[in-house]
């Protein structure tokens, strides 16, 4: 299969992946003095932040992703290709994918993270990941459905396990999921299943370190646990799953749960790909690079966003695998790359803490600013604007919008839907 990428005299810069450093790199690098190729197994971006009200039913897929297409219209040296990155010919300088090699004179690797499961394959095997569209939407299928048989089962035992729902990792996404499945027992579902008695339903969240929201100030995250408890989550701190087989949690202490439903928001580790020399790569599979985001032995090789492992005084394990640092070395490379083209001098990457911030249901926020720290409604808020503010598309924009007021003035979305591809008779 060919690629079937034009010939230019300009220099080539190929991009892997399209989340928020590969698209901010290769919007910054549209109209300057490169021929920009960005592949990716998918045709669009995808806003991972909001993939939780996705698999809990607050969001429709559609209105968090946007076409890679639509972004770059009109624009005749920005070249997408959909497909697989199988490997790296660095001494070649190509890379090989599913349809083709494709040459290039700068290569950027922005493929991101992907869930870790800490080596375990049984979790892997049994439980729900959460780091795509297609997953978020699997994990609203899995949900809904389990509401639905728990509706058909007379033994107690049984049914308890179908209504309990245990979310492993309490980072920003398993607060998040944790906060909006306790909401939903509380005043939604109730409506949808008047039949069942949703008093037996527990949302269990398990932390491995002492506290949820880890990477955050003790004030935010005592503030979001006392939340999540009001709300009626089981929040277990110092608690490691050590397996799972589909029915029952084995959890270190020697203690067990027993669910249908483990999610799992534990970790996340680099998206590798062949070919890199294993010195590149850092124990949690992220790839070593310099101030510039040059991958370490390699002259023309850049890594960017959540695989890029950038040390420094001030953050010797890189920097958080979070968008902000993703799309600040994205500009900072387009930069460098100009620079660098005209024989210039390079600028060294310096990341400019934005602040971090967690929902955990309607008018219950934490956000950690440079300069201040607050909770509550005023935080709620301040998370809704940003988030609604780095959606792309204006479209996407107003029914997200739409969708958060009516949620918010309802308790009622008719998102709750099981779809899934009907199997070849």
């Amino acid at each position: 299969m060919n690629p079937n990428i034009p010939i230019s005299d300009k220099k080539r810069v190929v991009i892997i992946g399209g989340g928020f450093g590969g698209l901010q790199l290769a919007k910054s690098l549209s109209s300057k003095q490169f021929q920009v190729v960005l592949i990716d197994k998918n045709n669009f971006h995808q806003f991972q932040p909001l993939f939780y009200q996705v698999a809990t039913a607050g969001l429709e897929p559609s209105s968090i992703a946007f076409p890679f297409r639509k972004v770059f219209q009109n624009k005749s040296d920005i070249i997408i290709r959909l497909g697989k990155v199988e490997a790296i010919h660095p001494d070649d300088h190509t890379i090989h994918t599913s349809i083709g090699s494709i040459s290039y004179d700068h290569l950027i690797i922005a493929t991101g993270a992907d869930t870790n499961y800490f080596g375990n394959q049984q979790i892997a095997s049994n439980a729900i990941p959460m780091k795509s569209i297609s997953e978020a939407l699997n994990l609203r299928n899995v949900l809904f459905q389990r509401f639905e048989d728990a509706l058909l089962l007379s033994n107690d035992k049984e049914g308890k396990a179908y209504l309990s729902l245990v979310i492993v990792g309490g980072g920003p996404t398993g607060v998040e999921v944790a906060g909006t499945l306790a909401e939903m027992k509380r005043f939604i579902l109730p409506k949808d299943f008047p039949e069942m008695d949703f008093s037996a339903m527990q949302i269990i969240l398990l932390e491995g370190s002492p506290k949820v929201l880890n990477a955050m100030q003790d004030q935010s995250s005592v503030k979001a646990r006392n939340y999540l408890e009001n709300l009626g989550v089981d929040v277990r701190t110092g608690t490691v799953v050590t397996s799972y087989d589909g029915q029952t949690a084995q959890l270190k202490d020697g203690t067990t749960i027993d669910t249908k439903t483990l999610i799992w928001a534990a970790g996340i580790c680099g998206n590798t790909l062949p070919g890199l020399n294993e010195s590149s790569y850092s124990p949690a599979k992220r790839i070593l690079v310099d101030e510039y985001n040059q991958v370490k032995g390699y002259e023309n090789i850049y890594a960017i966003g959540d695989i890029a492992l950038m040390e420094s005084n001030e953050f010797p394990k890189g920097h958080p695998q979070m968008a902000q640092p993703a799309i600040q070395q994205g500009k900072n490379l387009a930069k460098n790359l100009v620079l660098k083209n005209q024989g210039k001098t390079l600028i060294p990457f310096k990341y400019k803490d934005l602040g971090s911030m967690a929902t955990v249901g309607r008018n219950k926020a934490v956000v950690e600013l440079p300069n201040a720290k607050f909770q509550g409604f005023f935080a709620w808020i301040l998370w809704l604007v940003v988030h609604l503010k780095s959606i792309l598309g204006v479209r996407n924009k107003f029914l997200v919008l739409i969708n958060w007021i009516w949620n918010y003035l309802t308790y009622n979305l008719s998102l709750r839907l099981i779809i899934q591809p009907e199997k070849k008779k």
